[in-house]
């Protein structure tokens, strides 16, 4: 770690324990004002309540009205004894000119009252409280009136020295201290446990070191030949290679396999992984044509927290040469139907020089007759041009190969847009592509013959494609659509049609499925809903 530099657990550390430490004081300055407050509100509610029920008592009233003709009444006797059983400070009962007939201190009763704040009591019959100092200093005074026959005749004072309300408030304030207090201490406490565990968690890592763990493993995966997969326990994809994911599903950017769930791209992987139960499990499995070496390491032996899958392919010499074989093979056979053209271009050129033109015509009749049947039909049933254009180039490959390619007179496609021409045209040409080398497999069993129906007049486009070959192996057959899955061995080309057929035809919501016929053929549906073709 670099030197001088502060630690994640410090560095959360502080920031917690600063946080914690202003919650705390802006709490209890809080917590003070709220109290103070309170209690204020309540030593006024108080003081006023007990001040209208001094005042409605018939010997107050007497006296005041005895005060207010000349004669001073005490009413030392009356109001001490109430007062020393309550919490207020003093309690003054004042004629209609502010003369005391009460006073804590005797010597002060018939004098008049210390402070202007009770005039307006006096001279307008309002009960207010006020803050003003007085005889026996600052206090909160309560005034109420006495009336009589609904003429002001006096007031009460009922005060609470400020000294005795801050002696009562700062026993709250020591409770409320030792509250924040205690709570400031557990939230450290829990803060600190909780620090721990993180630090724990990141196995002791600092921020700095983790982001740059993090970028030499990315380097450090995408630079791997083996393919490698992590997953979580719900099976989903967390981490994965550019090699896995291009074996995977090419058609992926390496981020979006991340979240996927791993049987939706590989029923194989995700059927291993059941097997593993647990425990490190290595098996030879095939993805598509290739095989590879599987190894699942669980992330932890005692509870199911995840796997990491390593794939490994290893292409062996013979069969890039056997590729080189079959492409050898292809070239001689371009080069064999250049000779076979050119001869039969000699002989028209042959037959004209020599004069016989109607033998060359006939001659090119001859040749171009079997080409009028599947180009008239074409004609007759398919307006789609780019549609059509295909489908006779995939009839004239049938012919040069021996097979019989069989458009239904009942066929009809209409012109769509040029975006689902280019669908069209894939998933066609992958379906025809497969049923010649289908049929062609299996010319020993069968001449190889090839149907084709099309048809969009209902709601719907229909298509079948049927072959004479052999069917689908029950090895494949339930994942004929993935992705490398194929039934022509020693071709590593392969293995993608049917994937790009599925994945169209789930684009426009259609169905897609595989027979065998009581003919010992194979026949491949497609239905697709035209208002998803768009017309």
């Amino acid at each position: 770690m670099i030197a001088n530099t502060m630690t994640l657990k410090s560095y959360l550390k502080a920031i917690v324990l600063i946080t914690i430490t202003l919650i705390m004081a802006i709490s209890g300055v809080l917590l003070v004002v709220v109290t103070q407050q309170t209690y204020i509100d309540g030593v006024s509610q108080r003081g006023i309540e007990l001040a209208k029920v001094i005042a409605s008592d018939e010997e107050i009233i007497t006296a005041v009205k005895r005060s207010n003709q000349g004669q001073l009444v005490s009413l030392q006797a009356t109001i001490e004894p109430l007062r020393s059983k309550t919490d207020a400070s003093y309690i003054v009962i004042t004629d209609a000119n502010g003369v005391r007939l009460s006073h804590p201190l005797a010597e002060r009763i018939g004098r008049p009252f210390s402070g202007a704040d009770i005039w307006p009591t006096l001279e307008t019959g309002v009960a207010r409280t006020t803050f003003a100092t007085g005889t026996l200093g600052p206090a909160i005074r309560n005034f109420v009136p006495i009336k009589d026959q609904g003429q002001v005749i006096g007031a009460i004072s009922i005060g609470y020295l400020e000294q005795s309300v801050a002696d009562l408030l700062f026993t709250y304030y020591i409770e409320a201290i030792i509250w924040l207090g205690v709570i400031y201490v557990l939230a450290i406490a829990l803060t600190l446990s909780l620090l721990s565990k993180l630090k724990r968690t990141f196995l002791e890592y600092e921020p700095e070191e983790i982001v740059q763990r993090f970028k030499q493993h990315s380097v450090l995966l995408n630079g791997i030949r083996e393919g490698i997969i992590a997953i979580d326990k719900e099976h989903k994809i967390t981490a994965i290679n550019p090699t896995a994911s291009t074996w995977l599903n090419p058609e992926l950017g390496q981020k979006e396999f991340i979240g996927t769930p791993l049987e939706s791209l590989s029923r194989t992987l995700a059927q291993l992984i059941h097997e593993a139960l647990l425990k490190r499990h290595k098996k030879v499995i095939k993805l598509g044509r290739h095989e590879f070496a599987a190894t699942l390491y669980p992330l932890n032996e005692t509870e199911h927290t995840g796997y990491l899958i390593v794939l490994n392919h290893e292409q062996d010499m013979s069969e890039l040469e056997q590729e080189l074989t079959r492409l050898t093979a292809y070239t001689h056979q371009l080069r064999a139907k250049t000779h076979e053209h050119n001869n039969k271009l000699n002989v028209v050129s042959g037959l004209l020089q020599a004069g016989k033109t109607n033998a060359a015509i006939e001659y090119l009749q001859q040749e171009s007759d079997h080409h009028q049947s599947m180009l008239g039909n074409l004609v007759r049933t398919i307006e789609n041009s780019p549609v059509a254009g295909m489908l006779l180039s995939k009839y004239n490959y049938a012919n040069e190969h021996g097979i019989t390619f069989t458009l239904d007179e009942d066929s009809q496609l209409k012109h769509y847009s040029q975006s689902v021409n280019d669908d069209l045209i894939t998933l066609l040409g992958n379906f025809i592509d497969n049923a010649f080398y289908a049929a062609e497999a299996n010319r020993a069993q069968h001449s190889p013959h090839i149907t084709l129906f099309i048809s969009d007049r209902t709601s719907y486009l229909m298509i079948t494609v049927e072959d004479t070959g052999a069917g689908i192996d029950d090895d494949i057959a339930d994942y004929i659509y993935d992705l490398g899955v194929s039934s022509k061995p020693q071709q590593t080309e392969h293995g993608v049609g049917l994937y790009l057929v599925s994945n169209i035809v789930r684009r426009y919501g259609g169905s897609l499925d595989w027979e065998r016929s009581e003919q010992d053929t194979t026949v491949f549906s497609v239905y697709l809903d035209k208002r998803e073709l768009k017309e």
